[in-house]
């Protein structure tokens, strides 16, 4: 069930392997529930539709964090084919599984810290990933217009993915996601997530590249049900 063509078809083209972080550990305070359980007009969870935009740009695999009612976002995984659906339920406050469906799905302990700390659960994941992952391009799921050509132009951009890429989309010059962060980067970042400001201290202090997207979507991100777009 791995779409597998995606991430094939940027080997063949001697693009450097790049996977993905899905951000969906919060509980969703504003929005009422965890976003990780939320759906679109079309019925389709959010956590579903990006794990697939990801998928379908060549991330492989993609990291699923996850923290707030863990057990019910996992359903929905397997409810779509994204992860084995036999495997046992998560029992304790920590799990990894890895799936031949190309989804690893993480939880972080410490989620309720806020996205720093689902972000540094998702980065080392991604330090233990076996291969020559060269890069992760992060996004929450909480951006549910993301597509994956907005995906695919950031990867694309200033002359390719390597180890030391460090991309952002913007919208109209409004910073946004997916960013793109090299493998070189990973550990520093690492060590300096704090709070619930996610990557943006370092993003600055890094000369993150920007990547104009606003063309393709809004790239806004959903804090409350009442702003969630029309379909």
């Amino acid at each position: 069930m791995v779409d597998a063509d995606a991430a094939r078809d940027r080997a063949d083209a001697g693009k450097a392997p790049v996977a993905g972080i899905l951000l969906a550990a919060g509980a969703g305070s504003r929005f009422g529930q965890p976003k990780a359980l939320a759906r679109g007009a079309d019925g389709v969870p959010w956590l579903v539709r990006t794990a697939g935009v990801l998928r379908a740009a060549g991330c492989a695999p993609v990291i699923v964090v996850l923290g707030a009612e863990s057990a019910a976002a996992v359903e929905l995984l397997a409810e779509a084919g994204l992860i084995d659906g036999s495997a046992p339920a998560p029992a304790g406050p920590e799990f990894e599984f890895e799936f031949d469906r190309g989804t690893v799905v993480v939880q972080a302990a410490d989620w309720a810290d806020g996205l720093s700390a689902s972000l540094r659960a998702g980065i080392g994941t991604a330090l233990s990933l076996a291969g020559a992952v060269a890069a992760v391009v992060v996004v929450p799921v909480d951006v549910p217009d993301l597509d994956a050509a907005t995906v695919a132009r950031v990867l694309d951009a200033d002359a390719g993915v390597t180890r030391d890429s460090l991309r952002q989309a913007v919208f109209g010059g409004r910073p946004g996601h997916p960013v793109l962060i090299g493998r070189a980067h990973w550990e520093p970042l690492r060590t300096q997530l704090t709070g619930d400001t996610g990557a943006r201290p370092y993003l600055r202090a890094h000369d993150v590249f920007p990547v104009e997207c606003g063309d393709l979507t809004t790239g806004a991100d959903v804090d409350t049900r009442p702003s969630v777009p029309e379909a």
